[in-house]
Order: C-alpha cells, then sequence, then structure tokens
C-alpha cells in the first residue's frame, strides 16, 4: 500500500475569480479607511481625520488610476487585465463603487455632525451665526477673500476660465437691475486660501463655527456685484488628469518630468462635483464647455471635496484626539552624548520607526556634515517632503565641502514636482 500523497488536482478558475481587479481593490482598501470614520471607539476629531485622508485617498485615486484608464477608453485600447476586464468594463464597475463610497462619505459626514456640534465643533454653522459673527464675517470676505477673486464673463465675447485641478469655484446666473439682461459670472477661489473660516473665540466663545470659503463667497455674492441681483448660483469642484507616463529612455528626466508636470496642470477632466442646488442653467454651461468626455459627474447635497475636513482637524480639542504618541530616541546614542558615531563604532543599530524617533537619523546627518573625517556622503530619497531636515543637513554638508550624492526617486507620486 502506497503512502506517497496524491497530488492534488489543478484548479483552473475563471480570471475574474483567481484575480483581484487591482483598481476595484484599491477602491475596497479606501472603504476599509472610511469604515475608521464610523469607529465609535477613536475620538471624534480622529474619526474626522480618517473621512478626510478618505476624501484625499479617492482624490489621488480619480486623477491617477481612472485617469489612466479613461486615456485607455478614450484610445479604444481593448486590451484587458489579469481579472479579465476591458477598461470599459473596469470603468464600469469603478462607476458602481465611486457612487457607493461617496454616499458613505456623505453619511459618515453627517453622522459626524451632529456629534460634534454636541462638542461645541460646527461644520457649516451658518445656521448659529448672530449678528456680531455676520459683520465679522462680512469683513473678513471684504478684507482677505473679495481682494483675490477675479469674477469672469461667461460669453462669447469671452475664452472660457481655465479650472485648475482641484480647482473650486462658484457660478452665478446675474440679472443687470437697470436693463434686466442677463449675466453668467465664475470666480474660481485660488487654492492658496483655507477651506474653511473659524469665526474667532473672542466672538462666539466656546464654540467653534466653521464656514466653507465656497459658501462664504455665494453668501457675499452682491459684494462682488454691485448693480446685479443674483437669481441662482452653485458651487463646483474640478479634478483632472495628473497621471504622468515615464519614458525610461528619456535622455533627461529631469526635464522630461518638469515638461510632464506643466501638462498635467491642464490635463482632461476627470470628474465634475456640484453641489445639489446648482443653477440648471449654469450647470448645463458648465457641462459644455470643460469638455466632460469620459468624465465622472457627480451631484451631492453634501460637501465637496472631503479632504478639505483636514482644516477643521486642526481645530484645539486635544480631548477629541488620540493622545500623543513620543517615540524614544535611542538610549545608546544618549549614553555616548548623542555622539551616533561612538555608539554605532560599539554595536550596529537598528531605528525601528515609528516607535524610535526618526530624530537620530537627522543628527546622523547633522554630525556627517560637521565631521571634519567624513568624505562624502550618499543618500536615497524617496519623498523628500517640504522643508526636510534631511535636504538642509545634505545642503550643509556640502556646503562644508563634503562630496554629497543623493538618489531621489522623480516618480513618487504626486511628490514628483517637490522632489525635483
Amino acid at each position: 500500500m502506497s503512502t506517497q500523497p496524491h497530488p492534488a488536482e489543478p484548479v483552473n478558475l475563471p480570471p475574474d475569480q483567481a484575480y483581484f481587479n487591482r483598481e476595484l481593490s484599491w477602491l475596497s482598501f479606501n472603504e476599509r479607511v472610511l469604515k475608521e470614520a464610523n469607529n465609535p471607539a477613536y475620538p471624534l476629531l480622529e474619526r474626522l481625520r480618517f473621512l478626510s485622508i478618505s476624501g484625499s485617498n479617492l482624490d489621488e485615486f480619480m486623477m491617477i488610476r481612472v485617469a489612466g484608464l479613461a486615456g485607455q477608453v478614450r484610445t479604444g485600447v481593448s486590451q484587458v487585465s489579469i481579472d479579465g476586464r476591458t477598461p470599459t468594463q473596469q470603468m464600469a464597475a469603478i462607476t458602481v463603487k465611486l457612487r457607493e463610497l461617496e454616499a458613505m462619505q456623505q453619511d459618515a459626514l453627517a453622522t459626524l455632525r451632529p456629534l460634534l456640534e454636541a462638542q461645541g465643533i460646527h461644520i457649516k454653522g451658518e445656521d448659529r451665526i448672530d449678528d456680531e459673527a455676520e459683520e465679522w464675517l462680512r469683513q473678513y470676505f471684504l478684507d482677505n477673500i473679495m481682494p483675490v477673486l477675479t469674477p469672469q464673463a461667461i460669453d462669447p465675447a469671452h475664452p472660457f476660465p481655465f479650472v485648475s485641478n482641484l480647482g473650486v469655484g462658484a457660478l452665478f446666473n446675474l440679472e443687470r437691475e437697470d436693463d434686466r439682461s442677463d449675466l453668467v459670472e465664475m470666480v474660481l477661489i485660488p487654492g492658496a486660501l483655507p477651506r474653511f473660516i473659524r469665526i474667532p473665540a473672542d466672538i462666539m466663545g466656546d464654540e467653534a463655527i466653521y464656514v466653507a470659503i465656497e459658501r462664504l463667497v455665494c453668501r457675499y455674492a452682491k459684494l462682488m456685484f454691485p448693480g446685479f441681483t443674483v437669481r441662482g448660483d452653485g458651487v463646483f469642484r474640478v479634478l483632472r488628469d495628473s497621471d504622468i507616463e515615464v519614458e525610461e529612455e528619456a535622455e533627461d528626466l529631469v526635464r522630461y518630468f518638469r515638461s510632464a508636470i506643466q501638462r498635467r496642470r491642464r490635463g482632461q477632466v476627470i470628474l465634475l462635483e456640484i453641489d445639489e442646488s446648482f443653477d440648471p442653467a449654469a450647470e448645463e454651461l458648465l457641462r459644455d464647455k470643460l469638455g466632460l468626455e469620459q468624465a465622472f459627474v457627480t451631484k451631492t447635497g453634501g460637501m465637496l471635496g472631503m479632504v478639505g475636513l483636514g482644516d477643521v482637524v486642526k481645530e484645539d480639542r486635544p480631548d477629541l484626539k488620540f493622545t500623543p504618541y513620543s517615540p524614544r530616541y535611542p538610549e545608546r546614542v544618549m549614553e555616548h552624548d548623542g555622539d551616533v558615531f561612538t555608539a554605532i563604532s560599539e554595536k550596529d543599530i537598528v531605528i525601528h520607526h515609528p516607535y524610535e524617533s526618526f530624530e537620530v537619523v537627522v543628527d546622523f546627518l547633522r554630525q556627517a556634515a560637521a565631521d571634519p573625517a567624513v568624505v562624502s556622503i550618499k543618500q536615497a530619497l524617496y519623498r523628500a517632503g517640504q522643508q526636510s531636515p534631511v535636504i538642509n543637513a545634505l545642503t550643509a554638508a556640502a556646503e562644508a565641502g563634503k562630496s554629497v550624492t543623493a538618489v531621489v526617486e522623480l516618480k513618487a507620486r504626486c511628490d514628483e514636482e517637490q522632489n525635483l
């Protein structure tokens, strides 16, 4: 009697069962991020942070993943993915899942708002504005917002304004008071302005009242258009194709990426978000002028651009956030009065992030930059970040006469410009 195990029969599954679709799998991941916003065990502002993160993730997914698929559909690519779907089939499946996620985001915000209000934090808190707060908002608009806004007429005599990626704006249907003639004006809100305006504590006391900047623009539209009656308005948000196709054989990758980043700013519109109360005539005009081939159009009665909630998360309420975690600094380095080289000479050190502070790495580079025995420094960087202490340390080393070589990943998604 043989004791040898019988070989398992091969299982031949169809592609859609044998493999997960990459794009749908990513959406499932973001759904798990979004579900953290509904976790009652988390502090309220941390739940709002997860909602903001899910919005940021979804924006990047649209600008990169969906934009790539839309390009394939536009050019007639019919090659199937490993799970057996054509680009058109993937876009159809993504559309269904996107609608579900967007509804879940609005539901999460609707759940969090009354809970935050019970703690004195009001998002879209226009209904709580008294006369003093109204006067402050009006003056703030006149002093800080209106001077940087440029209303632009939408008519055959003027070119349609360019709406940048992640741009938020408003369309106004106006009627001239003297001759009753009609006019459509667009106001684009500069990205450098804060998404939410907080009314000062000396006016509202313990209540934190946040008003979205686009609502403020609509609220005080009459100040921008004297002599006109505002008959309708609507807020919109645009996402554009931000995918960069990399040519590995390019002679000068830096020059190639600089050029690609410039082109990316004028990429095809991938998503148009509009609020539910958008004026119908203005909506039709916007759809026509933006060229929405292969673009998603979503209408919502809630908030546009969930990523903007990150401004509210900054509210100084430690009782509504996780207890800050302080990573430890390696004890062996401290035993040598911060001399990293001496500590390493005794024994190699492995730094476990985030449990141990990254500051020891920065200190190591700073010490190397100042040490006359150090001849060269070689460093690999993926996402350098703004005002990076690592970059500052490497710069100091180069200025001190060291030979500094840094290998930078130019293809880090959405950080290409920063890395350049």
